[in-house]
């Protein structure tokens, strides 16, 4: 009779959730086909499976790693170049998505409306960030935290930063060396995330990594967490195991970072209890991102010494000063790496603009390249005399962006493209795709080519870069920008800088490929002779070095490569 009851009770159970997946699915699939209707852009519609068909087929055609934007090549240049917007109907994986290409519709979605970060957005990075953060944040506590950290991401400030960046850097030089004493290929993208890694945690926490030699624990765990994670690609989501491990490796990033922050915190106290008496000492420790957040958190609470000596660190604050430090972290490491990857890349495939930025640098610094570091550390607005190298990099970041920006839509608003059409936001999201907005040919001139010159034209020239025009957005416009967008300049131009002379980097794909076909396994080969096993997809519109959906948009296969010093430093 129980056991009656239990098959009862599960069987009413799994009727009753059927029913609502089939009712919930009816009323979406309802509303994209009345959108259908009201004539608004989207490729073929069906009212099982949506869009989800349409991008698989678009997968399918490309490497399996290859970052999930390609698949959109074909409908945004193709099928829909007119609007240079469409629907795409991901559910029950995503929700519907606006995909926007256009300059001016991507402005109207960051500037004119400010539609903010969507509702699930904390969930959707909470394995990386840890929960509320910067970047889910919205109204009133992004603007309390935002205030917060903004002192800290000042130019004054990072310049202030360079001479710590430059310590790493020279210790990337060393490794480069090295490397091209070994004569062996190598991952130029391991070697730069870990770089980057050293930076980010040195900028934000006062904390010393040492990580390019030896990757550190608290490294590993925040790359294990990246490395399992995605957006919105159902091919990283559905993976079973995905949850388990972001969560172990999350806690370590999480127990690092908060041991950090109340050490940080409790030398603080000892440090301003001690200057009430005596002359503060001097700080052996630059001014860190949350050094400068916590000082104004003492200043905010305090007002006596007493107070002073009382004080404890809010849990809340805690935590939450915990998310934003993983946030920084992640942007400024992954992001900041992809980019570097990217700068040897094209600069090596593009000799004349190697040849310019070199003669930049010893213009500005001499042509003596040991007293290179010397000169940044002590003069770091050198920085700010190199124009072309701000522009190598703008252009590096045009040609791969290292990400895109999602909102949500809400009631009453509406986008217009430029024929007058109008597409309702509400219960949407809106995907601002750089990679195709940064090449939208309306709006760059020669739109594929790899042309640094293009940000150094006046607008009597050809190749004019508008910068009012909403086209060039890496780090996103409006009030919700990136909010560390002159450390990530400075970084790469202080790498350029002390790297760009001394040494020649060149792709090693054909021998990754080779070194990938020796090692397999005595049944693949069988089978690849056979005719049973084809080529794989290795490159995507003829390129080798395609973006990958991990996050960053890291070149393929970590970016196999040679360094070689370069002919004057033989």
């Amino acid at each position: 009779m129980a056991l009656s009851r239990l098959s009862t009770t599960v069987g009413v159970s799994v009727l009753s959730l059927v029913v609502y997946v089939i009712s919930v699915g009816y009323k979406r699939r309802s509303k994209i086909n009345a959108l259908r209707k009201q004539g608004v852009a989207m490729p073929k519609w069906n009212w099982w499976t949506g869009h989800l068909l349409v991008l698989k087929d678009n997968l399918d055609k490309l490497p399996a790693d290859a970052n999930v934007y390609y698949a959109m090549h074909d409908l945004v240049l193709d099928q829909h170049a007119d609007t240079e917007i469409f629907l795409m109907d991901y559910w029950p994986i995503h929700e519907p998505v606006l995909m926007i290409s256009s300059p001016s519709i991507s402005t109207q979605v960051s500037v004119k409306y400010n539609l903010q970060k969507p509702h699930d957005s904390a969930k959707s990075f909470a394995p990386i960030v840890g929960g509320d953060s910067l970047i889910s944040m919205n109204g009133d506590d992004w603007k309390t935290w935002r205030a917060l950290f903004n002192p800290g991401f000042s130019a004054s400030h990072m310049l202030d930063l360079v001479p710590m960046i430059v310590d790493s850097v020279e210790i990337f030089c060393e490794l480069l060396r090295e490397r091209a004493s070994a004569d062996k290929m190598f991952s130029l993208s391991e070697m730069t995330m870990r770089l980057t890694m050293e930076i980010i945690t040195k900028v934000t926490l006062d904390c010393d990594l040492k990580n390019q030699r030896h990757e550190h624990p608290y490294a590993h765990a925040l790359n294990t967490v990246v490395a399992w994670h995605s957006f919105w690609d159902p091919r990283i989501l559905l993976n079973p195991a995905r949850p388990f491990v972001q969560r172990y490796y999350s806690n370590i990033v999480y127990n690092f970072i908060e041991s950090e922050l109340s050490s940080r915190f409790s030398e603080m106290k000892r440090e301003r209890l001690a200057s009430a008496s005596q002359p503060p000492p001097k700080s052996k420790r630059a001014k860190s991102v949350m050094a400068l957040a916590l000082d104004a958190y003492v200043t905010q609470h305090t007002q006596t010494g007493a107070e002073l000596k009382a004080l404890k660190l809010d849990d809340t604050f805690a935590r939450l000063a915990v998310n934003q430090i993983r946030l920084f972290v992640f942007a400024g490491n992954d992001s900041t790496s992809s980019t570097i990857d990217y700068t040897y890349h094209l600069l090596s495939a593009h000799p004349s603009a190697l040849a310019t930025l070199r003669h930049e640098h010893t213009q500005v610094f001499g042509p003596d390249v040991t007293t290179t570091a010397s000169l940044l550390k002590s003069q770091p607005a050198l920085l700010n005399q190199c124009p072309y190298t701000l522009a190598v990099i703008k252009e590096v970041l045009r040609l791969y962006p290292p990400s895109s920006s999602l909102k949500e839509g809400r009631p009453g608003v509406s986008l217009a493209d430029d024929k007058g059409n109008a597409y309702p936001t509400e219960g949407l999201g809106a995907t601002l795709m750089h990679y195709f907005i940064h090449r939208n040919p309306r709006f760059w001139p020669r739109a594929s080519e790899f042309l640094p010159e293009r940000w150094l034209a006046g607008p009597e020239d050809p190749l004019y870069v508008n910068a009012s025009n909403g086209a060039y957005r890496p780090f996103e416009h409006g009030s919700r920008n990136c909010i560390a967008h002159t450390l990530v300049y400075n970084e790469l131009r202080i790498v350029l800088i002390l790297t760009a002379r001394l040494f020649d980097f060149r792709q090693a794909y054909g021998e990754w490929d080779e070194l990938q076909k020796r090692e397999e396994g005595a049944v693949k080969r069988a089978a690849r002779a056979l005719g049973l096993v084809g080529e794989k997809v290795k490159t995507v519109f003829g390129e080798r070095a395609y973006q990958t959906s991990l996050s960053g948009a890291h070149p393929a296969d970590g970016y196999p490569c040679r360094v070689a010093l370069a002919k004057s430093e033989e």
